[in-house]
């Protein structure tokens, strides 16, 4: 199996792969324009942020499994993928501590203005009477959109700090509230208002794409502190920018348009130039800890896929299918059995969305289960039936 790696990883990845046999080409400062060409003969791909986008798919002849380094897969062409049949993965969970780090030291340095300080200091210059105006944290407010495992991280860090906490997320209901011990917001209007902070922490989705609207920011309390380091696109960039400009707001951000593939490029932001705007470079993944954690996810998934041939962390299965019925056939366990039924199938030009057979104890005998998108005919049905050499008892049940 070949592996070729298209983002820095720790050299201790490379060396386990090694180990399992698997021929690895590691290329860490690949560019997306550049993947189309370096693929090759590659079964697997990792990426961290560099972007995978359809030709490479298409040109890819033997790739079979996309590993996505974090966990947001925007970056890869699903469309594209799902197309050939190209597992993607990621690796879940494995950075949200530090992202939820980050999201905590954003907000400390915000209310504390300890660039303001650092800088001053290093020029000589001793201000104590102005940053001596801190609001301070402790019994305030803070409002978290989206309670993933980031989420939840960055929950238990402000509860430590003495924050209260109510949350939103689609998700999120009165008992999963209760057990992490937070205020459960039903829509995000009603959480806004309420909060001296708010911090997003939502993947990139559909339904994502500017979640956080113009109406929304103009609900925040005035100096209230915004914290993002999920994606710059749940934001309305620019509505951010004007409140952060007009002394509305202060926004601590991970996240902007226009950030350069290559991670060293000159990049122009014009909310990031603003002094009531704290930035940090996309860095919300990239401890240590987080990246080891991360690597080793992705030699479980491709050990898993090579030993065992199925994924871990599989993301672009299908969540609903178009089966309307399902076909439950006990059968006995011999050579045949099921081509032939799948064969009767055929001839109605009946498509199977899934299948699941599983072998009784003792080895006799079986269960089938096909989903289908349509209803078999009564004749196929009794055909089906009929074999009473193999079939033990055929049940059809709409979905």
């Amino acid at each position: 199996m070949k592996v070729l790696i298209a983002d820095a990883l720790p050299q201790q990845t490379i060396d386990n792969l090694a180990l399992l046999g698997t021929q690895v080409v590691y290329k860490p400062k690949l560019k997306s324009e550049e993947l189309a060409s370096a693929i090759d003969d590659a079964e697997v791909l990792v990426v961290r942020s560099t972007e995978v986008h359809a030709d490479c798919i298409s040109k890819a002849k033997n790739l079979s499994l996309i590993i996505r380094a974090g966990a947001g897969v925007n970056n890869i062409d699903m469309k594209a993928a799902n197309a050939r049949g190209i597992y993607v993965s990621n690796c879940p969970g494995k950075n949200s501590i530090a992202v939820a780090e980050l999201a905590m030291g954003l907000l400390l340095a915000l209310d504390r203005r300890i660039p303001e300080n650092v800088a001053d200091l290093r020029n000589g210059k001793w201000n104590k009477s102005e940053y001596s105006k801190a609001d301070g944290l402790f019994g305030k407010t803070v409002g978290v959109i989206g309670v993933g495992q980031i989420g939840k991280e960055f929950i238990v860090r402000t509860k430590a700090f003495g924050l209260n906490v109510i949350a939103w997320s689609r998700s999120l209901n009165q008992e999963s509230a209760d057990e992490l011990g937070v205020e459960r917001a039903e829509f995000i209007e009603e959480l806004i208002p309420k909060c001296d902070v708010v911090s997003v922490h939502l993947a990139l989705k559909p339904e994502t794409k500017k979640i956080i609207t113009k109406d929304l920011i103009a609900l925040m309390k005035p100096n209230a502190i915004f914290i993002n380091t999920s994606r710059w696109e749940v934001v309305d960039e620019e509505a951010l920018y004007e409140a952060a400009k007009a002394g509305k707001i202060r926004v601590g951000s991970d996240v902007f348009s226009g950030e350069p593939e290559d991670k060293t490029s000159p990049m122009t932001n014009k909310i990031a130039s603003l002094p009531s705007v704290y930035g940090t470079h996309h860095i919300g993944a990239s401890t240590e800890q987080a990246q080891n954690a991360i690597a080793e996810e992705v030699v479980a998934i491709v050990k898993q896929y090579k030993e065992r041939g199925t994924v871990k962390n599989w993301v672009n299965k299908a969540k609903v299918t178009a089966a309307t019925y399902q076909l439950v056939i006990r059968h006995y366990d011999k050579p045949g059995v099921l081509a032939t039924i799948l064969n009767s199938l055929k001839t109605e030009s009946i498509n199977i969305q899934e299948v699941e057979n599983v072998i009784f104890e003792g080895t006799q005998t079986a269960v089938c289960s096909l989903r289908l998108e349509s209803k078999p005919s009564d004749y196929t049905l009794g055909l089906i039936r009929s074999r009473t050499q193999e079939v033990i008892q055929a049940q059809l049940v709409e979905l």
